[in-house]
């Protein structure tokens, strides 16, 4: 098996195709073929797919063909292959999550991000496996550069999907690390917007730390599917949506970022942290400025407040899931993972007390996150703490992602690294309604370290 090298290891994109569009060399048409083309080759063995709508999706490619002839697409991403992840609503194919409780369920309806590609030209393809129900336990499918490991998850099928060059851009979405951590194992580019920027209207479950994010193969695609989605859709009710211009930001040099280390970083094995140690070391040689725990009191306030943010995200999970899942659990044997039903049992213990304790601390995480915001435009973390693990029994450990998760704050997964012959991936944080300028900075980074570092 080939050894990963994110310098030459090139995704499939789509920003660059529209002006073969617009002058009448490639259509929309094609790129869809070729996009079915890989899928045929790379299917059978990463097993993405949950369901496809591929007459529906040629429709709406040839609709995108025409109006691109015409001259008058409706956005830059008219006529953009897209997978969904499969907790999502889609009018056109069943909406089944990983869960037999769903099995072949159909709401005939699109959820509200779905509903806004469509109205941007986007072609929806098909739908993307997920662990059960959005939680942890695996389903089918295989990473795309080792089939003898995980591609993550719960974003499974989104992830694997870019990292084998079937799809430009997928939906997936994230509690705990369910974009970040699936896009450093598949090799792909994933931002996590802050949360609430994108409307997940139309999906398994409302929990306080959901947030839709974007795996795609370049940072110009994962924008721009934010950005149509945000101005369809709107952000989640009650929150403002994502800011910034339909163009991404230029890239843009940050100053001064925080190192976060996360509580798995003695876990981490050497390779992958002497692969990370490169990039500091190319941030420092670029004049950037590296705060971490040992030289700033509030990042170690930080750092030790979410040592437990992991454990802390899920007991809010199960407590605000204990409905629908206690509904689901009384449906009989089977309905439910095993792991799920001891997951379950916990929560039957909780108290309302319980969870006022659980948020308040979650909102002593926030503070601390925020008051960092004076030191420096953000941070910068493996986006695992390591390769995809060998075996499809877990999709690996969220711990590096979870707490900012519970600080809502945009983040980007670039595939700028390699350990074990398979793709590393780093975090680039900002901090909440910044997803303009860390995007700013995570174009830079991209560009300057695989072209100098």
């Amino acid at each position: 098996m080939a050894t990963y090298d994110p310098r030459t290891q090139k995704l499939l994109t789509f920003h660059d195709a529209v002006p073969r569009f617009l002058d009448g060399r490639d259509t929309p048409r094609a790129y869809l073929e070729r996009c079915l083309d890989v899928i045929e080759t790379r299917e059978p063995e990463v097993q993405a797919f949950v369901v496809m709508n591929i007459d529906g999706a040629r429709a709406a490619a040839d609709e995108a063909t025409r109006r691109y002839a015409e001259g008058r697409p409706l956005s830059n991403i008219d006529g953009m292959p897209i997978g969904i992840k499969d907790l999502f609503e889609t009018k056109d194919m069943p909406t089944q999550m990983g869960s037999p409780v769903w099995a072949g369920w159909e709401s005939g309806r699109d959820a509200a991000h779905v509903h806004g590609l469509r109205k941007a030209g986007a072609v929806v393809l098909g739908k993307l496996v997920t662990t059960e129900l959005g939680f942890s336990f695996p389903g089918k499918t295989r990473n795309p550069f080792d089939p003898g490991r995980t591609p993550g998850g719960s974003s499974s099928g989104s992830a694997a999907a870019i990292g084998a060059g079937m799809v430009p851009a997928a939906i997936g979405s994230q509690v705990a690390g369910s974009v970040i951590r699936p896009a450093g194992y598949c090799g792909n580019v994933a931002i996590k917007p802050t949360y609430g920027a994108l409307n997940r209207g139309g999906g398994h479950s409302s929990l306080s730390q959901s947030h839709i994010g974007i795996h795609a193969g370049s940072i110009e695609d994962a924008w721009a599917t934010c950005w149509q989605i945000a101005n369809l859709a709107g952000g989640d009710v009650g929150y403002p949506g994502l800011y910034g211009a339909l163009e991404p930001m230029a890239p843009t040099k940050p100053t001064r970022l925080v190192r976060l280390e996360t509580v798995l970083w003695p876990s981490v094995d050497d390779e992958s942290k002497a692969a990370f140690e490169t990039v500091i070391e190319h941030l420092k040689r670029q004049g950037v400025t590296i705060i971490s725990r040992a030289e700033d009191a509030d990042v170690e306030t930080y750092e030790a407040l979410t040592a437990d943010a992991l454990e802390l995200t899920l007991q809010i999970c199960l407590f605000e899931l204990r409905w629908p899942l206690g509904a689901y659990r009384e449906r009989g044997p089977g309905m439910l993972s095993e792991s799920m039903l001891e997951r379950l049992a916990e929560a039957d213990k909780q108290t309302l007390d319980d969870y006022r304790a659980m948020l308040e601390r979650r909102d002593q995480v926030r503070k601390a996150y925020a008051a960092l915001k004076a030191k420096a435009d953000g941070f910068i973390a493996l986006s695992s703490p390591g390769p995809a693990p060998k075996g499809l029994h877990s999709t690996g450990s969220p711990a590096m992602n979870a707490a900012t998760s519970m600080t809502g704050t945009p983040v980007w997964s670039l595939p700028l690294l390699a350990a074990d012959g398979m793709p590393l991936g780093v975090q680039l944080g900002g901090f909440p309604h910044e997803d303009a300028k860390v995007t700013g900075h995570a174009r830079w980074l991209m560009d300057s370290f695989l072209t100098q570092g």
